[in-house]
C-alpha cells in the first residue's frame, strides 16, 4: 500500500445512490471510499439485503463511516446515542470500515447564535453553556464509552469537532482524547474545520501521526470572523478558495503521517454538475498536492 491513499467521498456525488459512488470510486482512480451512512440505510430501506450489499465492497477499502451525531449526548440522551451508535457500527460492519466518524454537536447554527445573542435555543443545545471544563468533560467521557462499543466490534473512532460549536480546535480534539485514555480513537484533520476554528497548518503540524485517522482535503471561502457558515464558506470548489492546500497538505505530511486522503466536497454546483468529471478533477488535484 501507497505511504498516502487517495479516498472518494460520497459528499462529492451528494445526490447520488451508494452504488453510483462506488462505480465513481473505480472509474476515476481512487484507492477506497469513505462511505455515508444515509446511503447505506437507503439502500436497505430500499429492500437490498445486508449480505447483498456487503457484496458491494468486496475488494473495496473503507477506511471510514460517517457520521454519529451530537458525539457529547449525556444524561437522558445518553441512551439515544449509544442506540445511533450501535446503528453505525452495524452499518460498518456490513462495509468493512476501519473507523465510525463521530462530530460534536448541535449541528444547526441558530443554536450557536441564540446563546450568542441570550436567546433560548428550544432544541438540542449539547454542552453550549457551559464551563469548560464541563464541556471537556462530558465529551471526553462519551469518546471513551463510544470507544469501548467501538472496540467490541474492531472499529475506531475518529472525531471531527465543527468549527461553530465548543471545543473546535484540534488542542481541544487531543486533550478530549487523552482524558477518555482509549486505544481506538483518533482524529481526521478536516482542512475547512481547522481554518474556520482558528486553527493553522503550524498546528496541524504538531500533531502525533499516530493521533491521524484521516485527512479532508476541503477549501473554503474567505472568513472575516465570528461564528462560521458552513453552508456559504464551504460552497466552493477544492482549489479555488482562499486555502493554500499545498500547505495545508504539507503539514499533515510532515507528522509523518501515512494513510488516507479523502475529497470532502459541500460545493452545490459541483454537487450538480458530472460527478463522474468532477471525481476526475479532485483525484488529478490531489495527485498533484499530495504525492
Amino acid at each position: 500500500m501507497a505511504d498516502q491513499q487517495l479516498i472518494y467521498h460520497g459528499l462529492v456525488s451528494r445526490h447520488s445512490t451508494l452504488s453510483t459512488d462506488l462505480e465513481i470510486m473505480r472509474q476515476t482512480g481512487f484507492e477506497g471510499l469513505e462511505v455515508s451512512a444515509a446511503k447505506m440505510k437507503a439502500a436497505l430501506d430500499a429492500g437490498i439485503s445486508g449480505e447483498e450489499l456487503r457484496s458491494w465492497f468486496r475488494d473495496v477499502r473503507v477506511p471510514g463511516i460517517g457520521f454519529l451525531l451530537d458525539v457529547e449526548r449525556h444524561g437522558t440522551d445518553a441512551d439515544a446515542l449509544m442506540s445511533d451508535a450501535e446503528e453505525m457500527f452495524r452499518l460498518a460492519s456490513i462495509a468493512g470500515a476501519e473507523g465510525v466518524q463521530v462530530i460534536t454537536g448541535p449541528v444547526e447554527l441558530e443554536a450557536v447564535k441564540s446563546l450568542g445573542e441570550g436567546r433560548a435555543w428550544p432544541g438540542y443545545a449539547g454542552v453550549l453553556g457551559l464551563p469548560r471544563d464541563e464541556q471537556m468533560r462530558i465529551l471526553s467521557a462519551s469518546l471513551a464509552r463510544l470507544a469501548d462499543a467501538a472496540a467490541a466490534h474492531g472499529l475506531l473512532i475518529y472525531l471531527e469537532a465543527l468549527a461553530w460549536l465548543p471545543l473546535n480546535r484540534l488542542a481541544d480534539q487531543v486533550e478530549a482524547i487523552a482524558r477518555a485514555d482509549r486505544g481506538n480513537l483518533r482524529v481526521v484533520v478536516d482542512f475547512w474545520h481547522c481554518h474556520a476554528s482558528g486553527d493553522t497548518p503550524e498546528d496541524v503540524a504538531r500533531l502525533d501521526p499516530r493521533l491521524i485517522h484521516g485527512v479532508h482535503f476541503c477549501d473554503s471561502r474567505f472568513h472575516g470572523g465570528g461564528v462560521p457558515d458552513e453552508s456559504v464558506l464551504r460552497d466552493v470548489a477544492t482549489g479555488q478558495g482562499v486555502l493554500n492546500l499545498r500547505e495545508w497538505s504539507d503539514a499533515v505530511k510532515s507528522t509523518g503521517y501515512k494513510g488516507w486522503w479523502s475529497c470532502e466536497l459541500f460545493c452545490r454546483r459541483q454537487q450538480q454538475e458530472n460527478s463522474f468529471a468532477i471525481a476526475r478533477e479532485l483525484h488529478d488535484l490531489m495527485r498533484r498536492t499530495i504525492l
